[in-house]
């Protein structure tokens, strides 16, 4: 039997709805998914305030919490290199074999049509709310950021205090910005 195995690239800073709704569709189109993870190396800033650990936490949860079988995925954390004409074949090693990739970032896509690896742009579910930056724009406002992502993701950053970091991370960056 030969397997249709997909990559799907993104940051999960944090995991949303829009990430869950772009999984559950992609899911439609392989009989198995890699979750990568990207960014891996980054975190503790305002851009990517969560670890690849809490990463994979929030989305193992909420795959659970969608009933998403385990069998069909994988999570995989995908560190930046500094060298990009190299990051594909970093990437290789650290999957299974897969024959697209899925993602919306425009290197990526670059990147991957470059070593003659299909691309597919993923449909975009209501771009504008559900993003990482409006996510987090909205936890740094005190506003209603929990509407945005599955519960379980709330739990994992009320569990890791992520508030009260992304809070602290946003009074040191406007406080260096002021020296």
């Amino acid at each position: 039997m030969n397997i249709k195995r997909g990559l799907l690239i993104g940051r999960i800073q944090p995991l949303h709805n829009g990430h869950m709704s772009v999984i559950q569709d992609t899911l439609n189109e392989v009989d198995e998914l890699i979750i990568g993870i990207g960014s891996a190396d980054q975190s503790h800033t305002n851009s990517n305030p969560f670890t690849s650990g809490e990463r994979v936490l929030m989305l193992s949860k909420a795959l659970r919490e969608y009933k998403v079988d385990p069998s069909r995925y994988y999570i995989i954390p995908l560190e930046d290199i500094a060298c990009n004409s190299l990051w594909v074949g970093h990437v290789k090693m650290l999957t299974p074999p897969f024959e697209k990739v899925y993602s919306g970032n425009s290197l990526v896509k670059q990147l991957f049509r470059e070593n003659k690896i299909e691309v597919v742009q993923p449909p975009l579910f209501n771009r504008e709310e559900y993003s990482g930056t409006e996510v987090r724009k909205r936890i740094l406002n005190n506003e209603n950021w929990e509407d945005l992502v599955p519960q379980s993701v709330i739990e994992v950053i009320n569990e890791i205090d992520g508030v009260e970091r992304m809070q602290n991370l946003n009074k040191k960056e406007v406080s260096e910005l002021i020296k």
